[in-house]
């Protein structure tokens, strides 16, 4: 694809950078639905500011590519994302004022999860009956998942992912994806640090030079030195997402949100070693 030749050959000017590659998740990281505005000027002049010199930015997310485009519009943010990672397994690219899937990436990610679902599928009904015996939750299939949660409180959604998760030790390769009262099933290969990665090798960079920022659990794939050596959470990030950042040595911030980010890619940049 045209899209990662360009860039590239771009990172050759980025050398001196100690971070290369921003990858951010969106709602409650970047993004506050109730604030005004949705994304603080703190956080997009950060970005702008690397990306003008050179640097990548991604926007991780579970959402849909309807759904985010919809948000960054009414956002009304001046950068534009160079690449994204949608319903946290699916690769985009932007080209010419629009977003080309890696299609490499996204066939093989399509068919893992087709094999995968063919065998979960039989086992939906009994899924479904266990929870709506017990709790009042929004029980649906959608065309990333046969089975699709809204939990009507974070209790009762945490119950239910202890059940789901013990459920997916007895079939190989799947997982739960889970954000606040959402989660659905997925490919345990193909989340948002597998995708962080792929992004990278492809782009000819290490994990040394790539940041990454998140809010839930379902952040936790990229939030690792595995995949990122700079990492950050907001002060509204869950607790687990707070201790997983800390104990790599990442910036957990007392704001919340966006400021947040920014604050963390500032702390990061100052104390990376010049390269």
């Amino acid at each position: 694809m045209m899209c990662w030749r360009k860039r590239v050959i771009g990172a050759a000017s980025t050398m001196s950078l100690p971070i290369q590659l921003i990858s951010t998740d969106f709602d409650g990281t970047l993004f506050a639905e109730f604030e005004s505005p949705p994304i603080p000027e703190a956080v997009h002049n950060a970005i702008g500011e690397l990306q003008a010199r050179g640097a990548k930015w991604v926007i991780n997310t579970g959402r849909d590519m309807s759904s985010l485009m919809e948000a960054l519009a009414r956002s009304q943010i001046p950068v534009e994302p160079d690449y994204l990672v949608l319903v946290e397994r699916e690769i985009y690219c932007h080209t010419d004022s629009q977003y080309v899937g890696l299609e490499e990436w996204n066939v093989a990610c399509a068919r893992a999860h087709a094999e995968l679902f063919a065998r979960v599928r039989e086992d939906v009904p009994r899924i479904v009956a266990w929870i709506s015996a017990r709790f009042h939750a929004r029980l649906y299939e959608d065309a990333y998942s046969p089975f699709c949660m809204v939990a009507g409180n974070n209790g009762d959604a945490d119950v239910i992912h202890e059940y789901l998760t013990e459920y997916c030790h007895g079939i190989p390769h799947l997982t739960v994806v889970r954000n606040d009262v959402y989660a659905r099933f997925s490919h345990e290969a193909f989340n948002k640090g597998t995708a962080l990665a792929e992004i990278t090798r492809r782009l000819g960079l290490t994990p040394e030079v790539v940041f990454a920022a998140g809010d839930w659990l379902n952040d936790l794939p990229m939030l690792s030195r595995r995949y990122a050596r700079w990492l950050a959470a907001p002060s509204n990030a869950v607790e687990p997402v707070k201790q997983a950042v800390r104990e790599q040595d990442g910036h957990v911030s007392e704001l919340s949100h966006g400021n947040g980010v920014a604050e963390g890619l500032k702390v990061c940049l100052a104390r990376a070693p010049r390269r």
